[in-house]
């Protein structure tokens, strides 16, 4: 796996643009998804593993679902600071979790969750995550699993 980024963790920056506005004067809440995948597509390309190395592997990442928490409004002009960082690669899965921050003031603007589904391309059917990344995640999966242990979260 040849890289030229880390593959845990990626970090952007982006300016909000007029068409991301709602009614309400702020980035409308359905974008910080697009964020979220935007982001985490470019992290897999600059970190060598996006699409090309996808289909090397006979799979693709679908996604399952996002959780969101909205903290504060960004609006037009606001540059903001977007960290994506693997939490957990295990079985079929792999765990995202995306940070956004307004760069000015350094306010948390909302924070994303997302779990992926590892997909063989021939039938679109979950199959279990390539080693490989599975071995680049260890450290970062036992370490969450071991937080949500500690909080007594269940594993979803």
């Amino acid at each position: 796996m040849a890289t030229t980024a880390d593959p845990l963790v990626y970090r952007a920056r982006w300016r909000v643009r007029s068409y991301e506005i709602d009614q309400n004067g702020h980035v409308n809440n359905a974008v910080y998804l697009n964020y979220a995948e935007a982001l985490t597509v470019e992290h897999a390309e600059e970190a060598g593993l996006g699409r090309a190395w996808m289909e090397a592997h006979g799979g693709a990442w679908v996604l399952r679902r996002h959780e969101i928490d909205y903290r504060r409004p960004a609006v037009l002009g606001d540059e903001l600071d977007l960290t994506v960082q693997v939490e957990l690669v295990r079985g079929v899965r792999g765990v995202r979790r995306t940070t956004i921050v307004r760069v000015a003031d350094g306010a948390l603007v909302a924070e994303v969750r997302s779990e992926w589904v590892w997909v063989r391309r021939s039938d679109g059917r979950p199959v279990r995550v390539p080693q490989e990344l599975v071995e680049v995640a260890a450290e970062v999966t036992a370490a969450t699993l071991e937080r949500q242990g500690q909080d007594g979260q269940r594993q979803r």
